[in-house]
């Protein structure tokens, strides 16, 4: 049979009998079940804010040995960089510490030029001021002293003993506190000394992170970090009243305890009954709310105030915690837009009845309301 009777008979196939292509195989390849075990842990990273861990169940102990096997591969590491949307992965990069290091990285050829051009500084000033140096992180080589307190806070992150919050602004990061980086938790281990730059308070930090490294980054670059992708820990509920009231010799006048209700005339706010804000402020109440109509926390709208109590010897960086965990769900839960289109989320307006706020505001003044809760439903204290 020649080639012009092939064709022919390929032509006559009315039925189609020649007509086969060939079947695409069903099972996944290696790359392919790489990538999707790691969306996997990016999507667990994602709905819990950690790393899975070992001894929690047989579904996370896979996804955290697999991590565990991705690691330990330096090729799988870097198959997956462009995936690796929570840091979990630490791919190895040539160190640039001059001009010629980044030449000699050039892979792409992109700078593969004669022009001289680039060397020549237009509209820039020739003196610059530089960090002292970049930090970065590092094998936490006493990482031991820290991890009992990584087990207990998961363990009362489970326990919902502390909570998840988010980052509101520098001055909650201290010495003691926990965040959460890039779904890593990581802990605070000491504030250096502090420094005072147009106005804006800096200082170097020792953090400890959970996977066994450690970084010294300014208080300022952690900030900034946790605003794009982070998350602050709550601190233990049993232990909300340490260092609270620190009574020293004299008594101190810290500031003021208010309640607030809102003049508002936006519906999904004025026709919630019982709805008040409790707030601290360390100047006079009536200068602190003079803005309010263009504040986000005070709902963008005029305030009455209701009750304003003076304080001592207080800690106000813990109120807030305080009154959730006392009125729970009975935050109000709203998205504010200021002035710019930016979206806020005020979470010191509660909804309960005005004798119920005054009570709360002396369980705080006298330290028992960490024994108590508030009842929404029977809108009555219980306790605890």
């Amino acid at each position: 049979m020649d080639k012009d009777d092939l064709l022919k008979l390929i032509e006559d196939d009315d039925l189609g009998l020649l007509n086969v292509k060939p079947k695409q195989s069903a099972v996944a390849t290696a790359d392919e079940r790489l990538i999707a075990s790691f969306t996997q842990i990016n999507q667990f990273v994602s709905e819990n804010g950690r790393e899975p861990q070992s001894g929690k169940g047989i579904q996370e102990h896979q996804l955290y040995a697999r991590l565990k096997g991705i690691r330990e591969s330096n090729d799988k590491m870097q198959a997956l960089a462009y995936l690796d949307e929570h840091g979990l992965l630490s791919v190895p990069r040539k160190e640039i510490t001059s001009i010629d290091d980044i030449f000699d990285d050039d892979d792409l050829g992109i700078l593969g030029n004669d022009a001289e051009e680039i060397f020549t500084l237009r509209h820039v000033s020739k003196e610059t001021t530089m960090p002292d140096y970049v930090a970065s992180r590092k094998p936490c080589k006493d990482f031991e002293a820290f991890e009992a307190k990584f087990i207990q806070c998961q363990a009362d992150l489970s326990s919902g003993k502390r909570k998840l919050w988010p980052f509101k602004n520098e001055q909650q990061i201290q010495k003691g506190y926990f965040f959460v980086l890039k779904g890593i938790l990581l802990y605070v281990a000491e504030v250096g000394e502090v420094e005072i730059n147009n106005g804006k308070k800096n200082a170097r930090l020792r953090c400890i992170f959970e996977n066994g490294t450690e970084s010294d980054m300014l208080l300022r670059s952690l900030s900034a970090e946790l605003y794009k992708d982070g998350r602050r820990v709550t601190e233990h509920e049993d232990h909300l009243l340490d260092g609270f009231s620190d009574i020293p010799d004299e008594d101190k006048e810290t500031g003021f305890i208010y309640v607030l209700r809102s003049l508002s005339d936006r519906p999904e706010i004025n026709e919630v009954e019982n709805l008040y804000k409790i707030g601290f402020s360390t100047i006079p109440v009536e200068q602190r709310i003079k803005n309010a109509a263009n504040e986000p926390t005070y709902l963008m709208a005029p305030v009455h105030i209701v009750e304003a109590y003076q304080c001592y010897n207080m800690n106000p960086q813990k109120l807030e915690q305080l009154l959730h965990t006392f009125f729970g769900s009975s935050c109000l839960n709203i998205d504010i837009f200021d002035e710019k289109g930016q979206r806020h989320t005020p979470r010191e307006w509660f909804i309960a009845p005005l004798e119920i706020i005054e009570q709360t505001i002396n369980f705080v003044l006298n330290g028992d309301i960490v024994n108590y809760r508030y009842d929404p439903v029977r809108q009555e204290v219980v306790g605890r």
